[in-house]
C-alpha cells in the first residue's frame, strides 16, 4: 500500500471520527516507536501537515524504553513535528493495567498543557479482534464486548480520544513504515507468552480462517448497540429516578430491562458518593427484583411495589439511601 493512497484512507477515517468543523487545534499522537504508532505518525503528518504533535512515554519498565523514546524524537524531528517526552512511574499491582492508566493520565496532562484539540492512538483491527476474543473468553458483558471505542474521552478528562486505525491490519501499518525506510522498535512483551494477549496473538496468527477485520467490525457493531443502551439508560435516569427531598437519596421506578437498570443503579450509587462495579450492580438488581434489600458502594437499596402517580400504574419502586454507619459496640 503506497503512502499517499493510505493517507487518503486515513483522512476519510479521521473525518468520520473528528469532523473538520470540530477541529479547533492540533491533533496529538501517542507514539511508542513500534510499527503501528510510527505508521500513525507518518499518515497523520501527511494528512494534516503542520497540525500534529507527538508524545512518547517511558513507563520505566524496560531499559530499552529510553532509546525508543529517542527514536520517536528523531523521526518526529526529521519531519518538523513537535515532540514531547513523557515519563510515568507505576504503582505496584497489575502492571499492564497500571501502565495503561498512567499512560492515559499522562496523555491527558500533555494535551491540556499543549492545548491539543484531541489525542489519537494507533489501535488497529488486530488489536480490536484480540480484545474482543479475550473478553468473550472472560464472559464480559456488552460494555466490555464493545471493545476499544473509535472515539471516546480520555478517562477523567474532556480530551477526545481518537482511534482512526481500527479498520487497518497490523501488517498494512508495518508496510507503511518499511516503505518509509524506518526500522521500528519491537516491544518484547508483544510476544511474551506469560501475557494472555501475546498467547492469543500467536494463536490468531495460525488461525487463517479467522478474519481480524471482520471481528473488529463485530466489535464496532457491539459498540453501536452499547451506545444505544447508554442513551436509553440516560433517558431512564431522567424520567424514572427522583431525588428525595426529605432524606438524602433517590427513588427509582424500575421498569426497564435488567441491562439498562444496572446502568441506572450505577449512576445512583455514584450520585450518592459510592462506587460499584457492573457485576455488583447486577447482583443488586437480582436481589431487588426478587424483593430483597441490596447493599453496595456504601448505599442501601430497599425494594417495594407502589402505584406511581407519574405514570398511573403500580410498579417496582426501589429506594436508595446512604448506608447507616455501623456500630461496633
Amino acid at each position: 500500500m503506497q503512502l499517499k493512497p493510505a493517507a487518503a484512507l486515513f483522512v476519510a477515517r479521521l473525518a468520520a471520527l473528528w469532523p473538520e468543523g470540530e477541529r479547533t487545534g492540533t491533533l496529538g499522537l501517542a507514539v511508542s516507536g513500534g510499527p503501528d504508532s510510527l505508521a500513525l505518525m507518518l499518515l497523520a503528518a501527511e494528512a494534516l501537515p503542520g497540525r500534529v504533535a507527538v508524545a512518547s512515554i517511558d513507563h520505566g519498565l524496560r531499559p530499552e524504553a529510553a532509546g525508543e523514546v529517542a527514536l520517536v524524537e528523531r523521526i518526529a524531528g526529521e519531519r518538523d513535528i513537535p515532540f514531547t517526552a513523557l515519563q510515568v512511574r507505576l504503582a505496584p499491582g497489575n502492571i499492564l493495567a497500571e501502565a495503561r492508566t498512567a499512560r492515559y493520565a499522562a496523555l491527558a496532562r500533555w494535551a491540556g498543557a499543549a492545548g491539543l484539540a484531541a489525542v489519537a492512538t494507533a489501535h488497529h483491527a488486530d488489536d480490536q479482534a484480540e480484545t474482543l476474543l479475550m473478553r468473550l473468553n472472560r464472559g464480559s458483558g456488552l460494555a466490555g464486548l464493545a471493545g476499544v471505542r473509535a472515539r471516546t474521552l480520555i478517562e477523567g478528562s474532556e480530551v477526545p480520544l481518537l482511534r482512526p486505525l481500527l479498520d487497518w491490519r497490523k501488517a498494512q501499518l508495518a508496510q507503511i513504515v518499511a516503505k518509509a525506510g524506518i526500522t521500528p522498535a519491537e516491544d518484547p512483551s508483544n510476544t511474551n507468552p506469560s501475557f494472555d494477549r501475546a498467547r492469543l496473538r500467536a494463536q490468531l496468527s495460525e488461525a487463517d480462517w479467522l478474519d481480524p477485520v471482520k471481528i473488529a467490525a463485530s466489535a464496532a457493531h457491539l459498540a453501536e448497540g452499547w451506545q444505544a443502551l447508554e442513551w436509553y439508560a440516560e433517558l431512564d435516569w431522567h424520567e424514572m429516578v427522583m431525588r428525595d427531598t426529605e432524606v438524602p437519596g433517590f427513588t427509582y421506578c424500575a421498569n426497564v430491562p435488567r441491562i439498562i437498570a444496572i446502568e441506572t443503579i450505577l449512576k445512583i450509587i455514584r450520585e450518592l458518593g459510592g462506587h460499584a462495579t457492573r457485576a455488583e450492580a447486577a447482583r443488586a438488581w437480582d436481589r431487588l427484583w426478587s424483593g430483597e434489600n441490596a447493599s453496595l458502594g456504601g448505599v442501601l437499596a430497599v425494594p417495594g411495589v407502589e402505584k406511581v402517580e407519574k405514570v398511573g400504574v403500580t410498579m417496582r419502586v426501589w429506594r436508595f439511601r446512604p448506608e447507616p454507619a455501623r456500630s461496633f459496640n
